[in-house]
């Protein structure tokens, strides 16, 4: 026979269509559990578990499920009455019940105040009534969240700069429920394609930094007072309008600190695939841009990803020459990768070459008289 703690699991697995009935403006139902369950063979047992049924029951407590009987004769027990239905015939019994009186008259205290600020996200609340009541507490500062978007779209101002009257922390530590609101509320203005917060809503960021070095003196007196080694936010980066003709971008820092004088040019340190960040310096596609990284699959890799931004990029010193002379016997960090890579025919071959024999020569190996009079366009 079912019991009142089976009941009440029960009863608590249909709250969310309950809620979702209330956000649908449907009049309460009668929720109706099934009581099919065979009863204990044993008459003993069988008067205990329905007395336990019995004392949890409206009948005897004033509220809660009513119990609908059936006669049915038993092969042991004979004729009983079985209870073969659980009803909660009122919002109060069945609300009661559960212990969710509070928390139902939170929800819809909240569904009120947010669908008179914003109808569009009626569909959001039915798929998800209970992050409403996760939030309740929160609701007021979350509205003024999503009050400040739709009539600011596109900010461009750091979280903390926001002119909203919330703790300063508020955005940080909620950006998961606010995401949800402002994917729907500003839907025509965010970038979809990105998942950090702040791109996606476009708000300032601590950008990371592009470091690089102005290989011509006359440019570093021109535009930067005579410094040369820089390191800027990426979107200044990407702002900048120099009179330069060829970048290099290298993969060891050294080498970037290194790298001899070149008229009109810089060398940029890329460390990684950390490189990807400059996919978007529309600048660059119009110059001349030569890659120098680890002669491994790794470098390769990076090689081939920068040329997919830049399709006229061009390696210098990851030739199997080199490698040859100065290979150590090192080993590099395998990968699996099986795709295409942007890569000539030569430096295919390279890097299936050192894939396969998981060999790594890093730049920092090859002398800097040897690799300084291989430096294409190279000019003093």
């Amino acid at each position: 026979m079912i019991t009142p703690a089976e009941i009440k699991k029960k009863a608590e697995n249909k709250y969310v269509s309950y809620l979702q009935s209330i956000v649908s403006g449907e009049s309460f139902c009668p929720i109706i559990i099934a009581g099919n369950k065979k009863p204990n063979n044993n008459s003993v047992l069988f008067e205990k578990e329905l007395t336990d049924l019995m004392a949890y029951s409206k009948e005897k407590k004033g509220f809660g499920y009513s119990l609908v009987y059936q006669n049915v004769r038993t092969r042991t027990l004979g004729k009983q009455d079985i209870p073969m239905s659980i009803s909660f015939e009122t919002e109060q019994d069945y609300l009661r019940f559960i212990g969710k009186g509070q928390d139902t008259a939170f929800f819809r205290k909240d569904l009120e105040m947010i669908l008179s600020l914003f109808p569009e996200l009626k569909e959001w609340i039915c798929r998800y009534p209970g992050k409403v009541i996760d939030n309740h507490d929160l609701w007021e500062d979350l509205l003024k969240v999503c009050e400040y978007f739709k009539s600011n779209p596109k900010p461009h101002l750091y979280i903390r700069e926001l002119p909203i009257t919330i703790h300063t922390k508020f955005i940080e530590k909620n950006k998961g429920i606010i995401r949800e609101l402002l994917d729907i509320i500003i839907a025509e203005h965010i970038n979809v394609e990105v998942k950090t917060f702040e791109r996606r809503f476009n708000l300032r960021y601590d950008e990371p930094l592009v470091r690089f070095r102005i290989l011509d003196n006359s440019i570093c007196q021109q535009c930067f007072d005579g410094a040369e080694d820089l390191s800027i936010p990426i979107n200044q980066f990407q702002l900048l309008n120099l009179p330069i003709r060829t970048v290099y971008i290298v993969e060891n820092k050294m080498n970037m600190l290194t790298f001899p004088s070149i008229a009109n040019s810089i060398v940029v340190w890329g460390h990684g695939f950390g490189v990807d960040i400059m996919k978007d310096v529309e600048w660059m596609k119009k110059k001349r841009i030569f890659y120098w990284g680890d002669l491994d699959a790794h470098g390769f890799q990076i090689l081939s990803e920068i040329r997919s931004h830049f399709n006229q990029v061009e390696s210098f010193l990851m030739d199997r020459a080199t490698f040859d002379k100065y290979f150590e016997g090192d080993k590099g960090s395998e990968t699996n990768v099986e795709k295409e890579l942007c890569l000539t025919r030569e430096e295919n071959e390279m890097f299936k070459f050192l894939k396969e024999k998981n060999y790594r020569l890093e730049q920092e190996k090859i002398p800097f008289n040897y690799a300084s009079k291989r430096i294409p366009e190279k000019e003093y």
